[in-house]
């Protein structure tokens, strides 16, 4: 058999919860703790024989098959099972801990873990009564305050009016969530109130009351509820002396207080919202001296400077020239440096106003340490953010160096960073794991081969990360192991160190700051062996950000941060990283809103410059928008209005480029069709435009592709030649010199003006099949198909289809050896011969082997 489980001191959230599951699980028995809180058990007396709840005495002497636990990650065993059973934990709590392998968690970020199952029952068209619903609606009720604690969801909201609509019925759902409290527990509820004690902790507001009874006061959690509705702290903890034992209740409203962490010290348990704990042998004042102890210990900031500064440093020396740090800042976009001595020591800050200052007063010549703020102002990677504000108001300093536990600077924060902050939602703050994604997405060879590039990186304490596409398309569910490693130290020694481990070799180039690591036979014999869905080479490149000398030239790169690297980049859907060192493996780091763009479906710029620095971009966002069917939002559109001029200042190999890649689209037609809509191919060259009939001509050779066993030319190739097929040769000429398009490319475009100028001829009436094929054997396959493609004349199209598919396959049986055998001499003779014998089976006079002979020595004979 199986069973559903919950834990003891049942709320509503886990009585639900064992409903919602036996509707999913029918064949699964949901049973009742033995300690009920007092507003379920007169639930129950009231309704109990409407629902499916047995007691653990009503089980069935079974062995239990599995056990399904509910809002808890663990539960009070019962008869049957045991330390193999298999148990499915399903629960709105992240998991705690290491499971056991027979143990299976199933949980996600919601209010209530009725949502959860809600959500399954909704889906799968499972009909439930109005008591059912009404219990449903009180779990999600109690457990999200009615809907109105910070941890509610849409999620829960969607699913209350759901239960709604099926019944449910508020007047009692509320008549249990208030339900009166006992005189004894009253009594208890103004002691501990009028005992309250608030504290500021790492940013957050923290309730310890104290109370002393002297008489049975059951269900002390209850109060719990009371006082956080009275008080509205991010954590509140009871203290109570029963006499005999003291009783601590703990809840918590935010994942940086994890209150069973906390109760664990204490001798108790629970999860990271709510926890208890029973100490003996001490008195008030020493478990509340335990408690605040635990709580600066285990308590952690809201937000960390760590969260929102940026990583990496840039500095300067104090011997600098004004106008060396003007080009520096220039170049880089900061608005203010840290200032060092030789031996890298903390001097002072130098900001952008000190500079334009001491130029309008022109000392370009004079060193900085002469303009700078004095000092050596610094907070920890650690910090809240509170402690941050204090400092940047004492000192003063609008960008403050970031040191770590060693006292070393690794980065900085700054005035705008907080300003960033007010506008940021705290879960964006929290980065989230995708480790699990990236283990259901990732073959296992390639899974287990960033692992261990990950671990040597931990290894010289350099942080690593994924980037770019890669992280982009496994947030969109699309496949795409081409890996970008970006590392944050030296990447050339990252990659030495793996085939120093692994075996291979690496090949660098210093000048870009980048090392490919190339896997060679040796990968394989050190420890476990990677399978073949790995990649032969892994590409690092040091983390570096770039300027732009002048718009449209190819920009100067300098070794920077993670955070500056992925603002070079082209859209904010493309700045996102996942770091894999270590135990920050999975995390995902989004400093540009790139995955609030991806969700919300938007092309967006990073910044107002980016198209004027680089036009080419202008062809990207379309590409990117056309692929994953997005939109470019209105100020990005504005930008491209306002640069595509400057695409005529681009190289013409690197518009070639990117038109290559939009021809590698799996629709390519879409992203031609909106580069028209945007005006964007006139700027390219005068005579390029796309309409409606170029978009059923690309179809159309999609079509014709799939019915050839293999492709003539790469499909880029054929569509670029299908486009610009009945263009001038002049215009041709033009693109091809200005595109500096390939020698394939141009022998093919060349061959269309060439089959053009037959079209006449070919579509001539009564064309022999010797001349059909006299005209068109010297033209490639691609060519023919190009041509067959475009043209609107049926008699064309239909006689290139046929001699493709017929008179170009047909072959002669008569060889030069014969003709030698019978005394022709080796010369042009042989060609006119076979030319001859070829004309007179495609058109049909001779059929057979023997009478190619016959013409053969005829035409001999006739001195041909």
């Amino acid at each position: 058999m199986d069973v559903i489980l919950t834990h003891e001191h049942t709320d509503f959230d886990a009585l639900a919860s064992l409903l919602a599951a036996s509707k999913l699980f029918p064949e699964a028995i949901p049973v009742l703790p033995r300690n009920l809180n007092r507003n379920l058990r007169d639930f129950l007396v009231l309704y109990r024989g409407s629902l499916p709840f047995r007691s653990a005495d009503e089980l069935p002497r079974r062995a239990v098959e599995q056990a399904i636990f509910v809002d808890t990650q663990s539960a009070q065993a019962v008869r049957g099972m045991s330390h193999g059973t298999p148990v499915r934990i399903i629960d709105h709590h992240p998991r705690e801990r290491d499971l056991p392998e027979n143990y299976h968690y199933w949980g996600e970020a919601v209010g209530a873990t009725t949502t959860l199952l809600l959500e399954q029952i909704i889906s799968r068209g499972v009909t439930i009564t109005p008591i059912e619903a009404t219990l449903l609606l009180l779990g999600i009720y109690e457990d999200t305050g009615s809907l109105s604690y910070t941890s509610t969801t849409a999620r829960d909201m969607r699913c209350a009016a759901w239960l709604l609509e099926r019944g449910a019925n508020l007047e009692v759902v509320n008549s249990f969530l208030h339900h009166p409290l006992s005189p004894a527990q009253q009594r208890l509820l103004k002691q501990l109130s009028d005992n309250a004690e608030m504290f500021d902790i790492a940013g957050h507001t923290i309730v310890i009351a104290q109370a002393l009874v002297e008489e049975r006061v059951d269900e002390i959690s209850t109060l719990a509820h009371k006082l956080r509705d009275l008080f509205d702290p991010d954590g509140l903890f009871l203290i109570v002396d029963l006499q005999d034992r003291i009783q601590v209740v703990a809840r918590s409203t935010t994942s940086h207080i994890h209150v069973g962490e906390i109760a664990e010290h204490l001798g108790g348990g629970g999860h990271a919202r709510a926890a208890a704990a029973l100490i003996r042998d001490k008195d008030l004042a020493e478990v509340r001296a335990d408690l605040l102890y635990l709580l600066k210990e285990y308590v952690h900031p809201p937000i960390t400077v760590g969260q929102i500064m940026s990583w990496g440093l840039n500095t300067l020396s104090a011997e600098l020239t004004v106008s060396e740090a003007a080009q520096r800042m220039r170049r880089l976009g900061h608005e203010g440096f840290p200032v060092v001595d030789e031996k890298g020591d903390l001097q002072g800050l130098v900001t952008r106003r000190f500079i334009d200052r001491a130029q309008h007063h022109h000392m370009d010549k004079a060193p900085i340490r002469r303009i700078m703020r004095v000092g050596s102002v610094t907070v920890n990677v650690n910090d809240s953010v509170q402690t941050l504000q204090q400092v940047m108001m004492e000192s003063g300093w609008g960008q403050i160096p970031v040191v770590d536990e060693q006292g070393e600077m690794v980065g900085i924060v700054t005035r705008t960073d907080l300003l960033k902050l007010w506008a940021t939602p705290e879960d964006e703050l929290s980065p989230p794991s995708l480790a699990l994604r990236m283990e259901a997405a990732l073959p296992g060879g390639m899974l287990r081969l960033l692992h261990r590039v990950g671990q040597v990186a931990s290894e010289l304490d350099y942080p690593l990360y994924a980037v770019g596409g890669f992280v982009r398309d496994l947030l969109l569910g699309r496949p795409n192991f081409d890996v970008d490693l970006v590392v944050e130290g030296d990447a050339a020694e990252l990659a030495t160190k793996l085939a120093e481990e692994f075996g291979g070799r690496v090949r660098r180039h210093k000048r870009f700051g980048t090392a490919k690591w190339i896997r060679d036979d040796e990968a394989f014999a050190v420890g476990e062996a990677l399978s073949d869905d790995t990649p032969s080479s892994l590409d690092f490149a040091g983390a570096r950000t770039e300027f732009y000398e002048q718009a449209t030239a190819l920009p100067v790169v300098e070794r920077s941060s993670i955070k500056l690297d992925l603002h070079r980049r082209d859209f904010t859907i493309n700045t996102l990283a996942i770091r894999l060192d270590g135990s920050h493996w999975g995390r995902l780091l989004d400093f540009y809103g790139g995955q609030r763009d991806l969700e919300a479906g938007i092309i967006r710029v990073l910044h107002s410059l980016s198209f004027i620095e680089d036009p080419t971009r202008i062809l990207r966002a379309v590409r990117f928008e056309q692929r994953f069917q997005f939109q470019i939002e209105p100020r990005t559109a504005e930008l491209i209005h306002d640069a595509t001029d400057l695409l005529t200042r681009v190289s013409g190999a690197r518009i070639r480029h990117e038109l290559n890649l939009i021809l590698q689209e799996r629709k390519p037609e879409d992203a031609l069709n909106r580069l028209q809509e945007l005006a964007v191919l006139a700027h390219i060259d005068e005579a390029l435009s796309w309409d409606h009939d170029a978009s059923s001509k690309f179809k159309a050779l999609r079509a014709a592709l799939r019915e050839v066993d293999h492709r003539p030319e790469p499909i880029e190739r054929l569509y670029l030649a299908l486009w610009l097929y009945r263009l001038s040769p002049a215009a041709h000429n033009r693109l091809i010199a200005n595109l500096r398009l390939s020698t394939r490319t141009r022998s093919l475009i060349k061959e269309g003006e060439q089959l053009r100028a037959l079209t006449t001829e070919l579509t001539a009436p009564d064309l022999p099949n010797s001349r059909l094929d006299q005209l068109l054997h010297t033209f490639s396959d691609g060519a023919l198909l190009v041509a067959r493609i475009d043209s609107d004349d049926w008699v064309l199209r239909n006689r290139i289809l046929a001699y493709q598919t017929h008179l170009r396959p047909q072959k002669i049986s008569l060889t030069g050896e014969q003709l030698k055998a019978w005394g022709v001499r080796p010369g042009p003779i042989y060609r006119e011969i076979f030319q001859a014998v070829r004309a007179a089976r495609l058109d049909g006079r001779i059929s057979t082997d023997e009478e190619e002979i016959k013409l053969a020595r005829a035409l001999i004979d006739d001195g041909i």
